[in-house]
């Protein structure tokens, strides 16, 4: 399978050994913020010094920003460095945004929870319509996953819409029955933006201006993606050889999964409303949402902490609450992931009096080196050592999948059946690793491997699209 080439959507939250939380703040241990603001640039230096970071980081102790500084180049090639007001593209932060506007919607009446999907929107097969609730699609249980594949990427750039989406979604497959399962759902929220549009009668930008960014004042946040390139940065990306692309401007009006440019200043402004505040939400619809109440817990371990974060090629974004101790650390980065999440995680660990891990490569980079440098037999010896420097909840069989599509991409065939080959030894249990072998073995031109090994990708998953419909084609 095709690995997503805008993979905008990959945003969270999880919960980590650390903290977020509500209000009232409580004191706690007396914080030394200019001890702690020199120990935070020097830790952001390491990132600097190996061209892996470029962005804004804020940090605030109960609720006020005591610390706010730019770094790095919002524009490369023009020369252009980053500011506090530097607009950043959130990824599927957003998604957040989303999230209370259907809330919003729900205390409204509007919407109820387990309104089915096809009260909202027709032409879905009768499973989807009919068991596919509001709470599926919010929680990622509606059984449904990505729509950045190869389909969506052939549509008209003028379809690249919330409308768009819908209708090639009428088409793709659950991949469990709605409810039985979780599934990080980008579709599930492209969804949720077309029943906001019909249940308000508005777009879904307009919706989320009015209802969230007016309310709140947030001045430097763009919803509708037209405020031009002007104090907006520029995406860059580290390839697997180390070196940095710029990514491409999007275009057209974000979609409800992901997209938003915002400054630092403003998603805080955002946040602490939503972790804290009853501007957006009542505390009746506050105390029904799941999401808050694992706020709420986390406020009774003042060292764990809650990230909602975004990622895409060109950038990453995360928003770090410490509940027990009301501290909170935005970075948002116009570099490629996993940077904004490290150095959020790594300025956690200076907050509690720990060493953060120190600023490395990329695993991609080094799993890339070691594999045409040493050869398929080292980097297997060698995967977890190498791997390291990897989302810790993203699965590694990632980073073999890319590679190998990168050398696919570029001509060299077998090297990518060799790491394909590879990542099956590997993760010889997930059937993307065959799928993506299979599809290598086409591209060589020996249709009998590849049909082996599509077929082996259904025997572990028979809903994958991209192997049901090669099996198919090559059974013909």
């Amino acid at each position: 399978m095709k690995p997503h080439l805008l993979s905008l959507l990959l945003a969270f939250s999880f919960v980590n050994s650390c903290g977020q939380a509500d209000m009232p703040a409580k004191e706690g241990p007396t914080l030394d913020k200019k001890a702690l603001a020199a120990a935070v640039d020097d830790l952001v230096q390491q990132y600097i010094d190996l061209d892996l970071f470029s962005g804004v980081v804020l940090l605030a102790d109960q609720g006020k920003p005591f610390y706010e500084k730019a770094f790095g180049m919002a524009d490369r090639e023009r020369g252009i460095p980053n500011t506090v007001d530097t607009r950043i593209l959130i990824g599927s932060m957003n998604k957040t945004f989303t999230r209370v506007v259907v809330l919003q919607l729900v205390e409204e009446g509007k919407l109820k929870m387990d309104d089915p999907l096809g009260k909202y929107l027709t032409g879905f097969p009768k499973e989807a319509a009919e068991q596919i609730t509001i709470a599926h699609l919010l929680e990622h249980r509606s059984g449904y996953g990505d729509y950045l594949t190869p389909e969506f990427w052939e549509l008209p750039r003028e379809e690249h819409t919330i409308a768009g989406v819908v209708e090639l979604a009428r088409t793709m497959p659950l991949h469990f029955p709605p409810g039985e399962g979780e599934e990080y759902s980008n579709l599930g929220y492209v969804l949720l933006g077309a029943i906001i549009e019909i249940v308000t009668g508005r777009t879904y930008g307009e919706s989320v201006q009015s209802r969230i960014v007016d309310k709140l004042q947030l001045r430097d946040t763009d919803v509708f993606g037209t405020r031009g390139p002007e104090n907006e940065a520029v995406g860059h990306r580290l390839t697997i050889t180390g070196e940095v692309e710029r990514f491409p401007r999007m275009e057209g009006p974000p979609r409800s999964d992901g997209g938003f440019l915002a400054t630092a200043r403003d998603i805080f402004r955002f946040y602490q409303s939503f972790h804290f505040g009853t501007e957006l939400l009542s505390a009746g619809t506050r105390a029904k949402d799941p999401l808050i109440a694992q706020i709420e817990d986390l406020k009774k371990t003042p060292d764990r902490g809650m990230a909602e974060a975004g990622g895409f090629d060109g950038g990453n974004t995360v928003n770090l609450e410490l509940p027990g101790r009301r501290f909170t650390i935005v970075v948002l980065a116009n570099m490629g992931e996993p940077v904004a999440e490290k150095l959020a995680f790594g300025i956690q660990d200076l907050l509690l009096g720990r060493t953060p891990e120190p600023a490395m490569r990329p695993a991609g980079e080094l799993v890339y080196k070691a594999f045409k440098e040493k050869g398929a037999t080292y980097v297997k010896a060698n995967f977890d050592s190498l791997t390291v420097n990897f989302h810790a909840r993203d699965p590694k069989d990632m980073i073999l999948n890319s590679i190998g599509y990168d050398l696919l991409f570029s001509g060299q065939v077998d090297d990518a059946i060799a790491a394909f080959t590879l990542n099956t030894e590997l993760f010889p249990d997930v059937a993307n690793c065959w799928d993506s072998l299979g599809e290598a073995w086409l591209k060589k031109g020996d249709r009998k491997k590849a049909l082996t090994y599509y077929s082996k990708a259904l025997e572990l998953d028979p809903r994958l699209p991209s192997a049901v419909q090669a099996v198919k084609e090559l059974a013909e």
